[in-house]
């Protein structure tokens, strides 16, 4: 099991919302202390929605590991987004959808280089919906093995994620179950995958970003 270090137990992306939610509540405790105590509370949530606890990645040979926390929403075969250049090639893929109760840092699938990220303004459905794949914002990223195989990571914004944030640039290697990016309040990520690809996982099933194995190559 390969751990993953962290320095904070929540992300760095989440320091500036919680300061920022923080002095709001200390400035309505000298207006109104009922509404300071709901700024509190949002300061909270705020500070657990950007949790980014540590994952013990498993090293089992060919396993392909969930860039998500969250529910498997989907399972199918389908076309890697027209803008990654590839959307003559079907490949079977794992959707899986973030509710703002999700931690929302996501990870690398497998160990690779990053081949391509390419990035697309779209529209805010609600990730559950299938169509949310083609219509919503997302961020594209390639990841490549040392033996050539090519898996696709997809960012999907909801109905509530307005940022799609990435942590990697083209040439960077990551290891399986490394971080890569992170998508505020409720989302969607899929997997695109080979057609070797075997599912160990079924719609409906819970899954934990760098840990639970969704299947092999």
């Amino acid at each position: 099991m390969k751990k993953q270090k962290i320095t904070s137990f929540i992300h760095r992306e989440g320091w500036r919302f919680s300061f920022v939610a923080l002095l709001i509540s200390i400035s309505l405790s000298f207006i109104w202390l009922p509404l300071a105590i709901f700024g509190y509370l949002v300061t909270f949530f705020i500070i657990w929605f950007f949790r980014d606890p540590e994952r013990s990645t498993p090293d089992t040979p060919n396993a392909i590991i969930s860039s998500a926390d969250g529910e498997i929403c989907l399972i199918d075969e389908a076309f890697p987004p027209k803008e990654l250049g590839l959307e003559d090639i079907s490949m079977k893929r794992v959707c899986i959808f973030m509710n703002v109760f999700n931690v929302h840092v996501n990870r690398s699938p497998i160990e690779g280089s990053v081949e391509k990220i390419s990035y697309k303004e779209g529209s805010f459905f609600n990730a559950s919906l299938d169509k949310a794949s083609e219509k919503n914002e997302r961020n594209s990223i390639i990841i490549k093995t040392e033996n050539g195989i090519e898996i696709i990571v997809v960012q999907i914004a909801g109905l509530i994620a307005r940022r799609i944030l990435s942590f990697v640039s083209n040439g960077d290697k990551l290891n399986s179950g490394e971080r890569f990016g992170l998508i505020r309040f409720g989302s969607r990520v899929d997997v695109y995958l080979p057609k070797t690809f075997k599912p160990e996982v079924k719609v409906g099933d819970k899954t934990i970003a760098g840990e639970t194995i969704i299947g092999s190559l």
